[in-house]
């Protein structure tokens, strides 16, 4: 009897124990846009596609015996929200990091705060190169692709199709470089006119506006005056839908448009507002992780896509799923799968500094995420540390209603139809 009683408590002590490692809880908070004009813009469906990614971990049981707590705020399109988020969320909700982040004008002082606090962040979406640049943050880390890069692929696209595609030599091709004047259009629009000045072609116009400019006439006299070849357009969503109504009201003429990311990245919202007029528009952004050949992947990547998209479109129809849904799944996956593990096996456990050693030995080769860049960061001391040095934006193209991936070619899906074909609206 004694021996079955110590057996029964022996037993109990062992389930108690087991009991305690299952709950364990790694808190995260994560923000987006969930409302304001940033929603409609990607953040919405970014913060979908990173939900996504919890909830599937979570449903497999969580990671190293660490169940995921997300705990979800709306920054409202407004960067003194954003902030007061992430502020309530560490101070408060006594989260483990921060996660998330769509708008670069919330992302840049955000992070300085999260790395001044000694805390974690995980930047999943927002793209500006001044997050990192020459900032010596320790404790914030981006898989995702930099504005810089942005810049110069859209550049590097027309170099490289000038004279098959528009019948010119590259020096005599000229672009009109427009954004919206916060971190992440600046940031691009820099990344722009360095790139297609090194490679020779001309800058007609280089020209800022407010995102929240109720006007855009005058920017589109200038833009007529300046008869540049192709449109490099930085912007959010209302005012990209400003610019090209007030373009069509003034006969605006180009022979190609290329955004990138943010707005030019949402095709639904682009069609249900312009219909056939935004055929043939190019869009500058890391892929679209379902328009991708699995077989280029690491092997079991692409069912992961197929239920990613699967999940996406039971909530949202059957649409073609923006960029931004591949970002938010994507770098939440890395997180958890990659440096999580690492940090509590090798480094501890969950503490900012754990988590901080494991991120920098993530070494992720190309073909190893589901939009098929590698990652690794920027070592501490250098100019973008923190910063993925393996990420990789691609040139997309819209064609009637769908996304086709245009540059680079080595994985293009499309022959890109290039400049505008007569008739369209804002062709030449």
């Amino acid at each position: 009897m004694m021996r079955l009683t110590i057996w029964a408590i022996a037993a109990a002590m062992t389930f108690a124990s087991l009991a305690q490692a299952q709950q364990k809880v790694i808190k995260v908070g994560v923000i987006f846009d969930y409302t304001g004009a940033f929603a409609g813009g990607g953040s919405e469906a970014a913060g979908i596609g990173t939900k996504i990614a919890i909830d599937m971990l979570n449903e497999r049981g969580g990671i190293e015996g660490y169940k995921i707590n997300a705990i979800y705020a709306d920054a409202q399109s407004k960067t003194e929200v954003a902030i007061n988020e992430a502020t309530r969320l560490l101070d408060q909700e006594k989260v483990d990091l921060i996660m998330g982040v769509y708008s670069s004008a919330h992302c840049v002082p955000m992070a300085q705060r999260v790395d001044a606090a000694k805390k974690f962040m995980w930047a999943n979406v927002c793209v500006a190169s001044a997050v990192f640049k020459d900032k010596k943050l320790s404790y914030v880390f981006r898989p995702q692709v930099h504005s810089d890069q942005f810049g110069e692929a859209s550049c590097i696209y027309i170099a490289e199709n000038a004279k098959e595609k528009f019948g010119k030599a590259v020096k005599d091709m000229k672009v009109a470089i427009i954004y919206e004047d916060g971190p992440y259009g600046a940031g691009v629009a820099m990344g722009n006119e360095a790139k297609c000045k090194a490679l020779g072609i001309q800058v007609a116009l280089k020209e800022g506006y407010a995102a929240t400019s109720p006007d855009l006439s005058s920017l589109v006299t200038k833009l007529k005056r300046a008869r540049a070849d192709v449109l490099l357009h930085t912007g959010y969503n209302p005012d990209i839908t400003l610019f090209l109504r007030q373009s069509r009201e003034q006969a605006l003429k180009f022979q190609a448009i290329i955004g990138h990311g943010a707005g030019y990245g949402q095709i639904g919202k682009l069609t249900e507002t312009f219909g056939a007029d935004v055929n043939y528009f190019f869009n500058v952004d890391p892929v679209a992780a379902q328009l991708l050949d699995p077989k280029t992947l690491k092997p079991g990547l692409g069912d992961l896509t197929k239920e990613m998209v699967k999940r996406y479109q039971a909530q949202k129809g059957p649409n073609d799923l923006p960029p931004h849904t591949s970002m938010g799944f994507n770098q939440s996956w890395i997180f958890f799968t990659d440096v999580l593990p690492r940090a509590i096996k090798k480094h501890g456990g969950i503490d900012p500094e754990a988590l901080r050693k494991a991120s920098l030995e993530t070494d992720i080769p190309v073909g190893g995420t589901i939009q098929g860049y590698g990652v690794k960061f920027f070592a501490p001391g250098t100019q973008m540390a923190g910063q993925n040095e393996r990420a990789s934006p691609v040139v997309m193209q819209y064609v009637n209603g769908r996304t086709y991936i245009a540059w680079p070619k080595a994985i293009r899906t499309t022959d890109p139809v290039v400049p505008f074909p007569k008739g369209h609206p804002y062709g030449m």
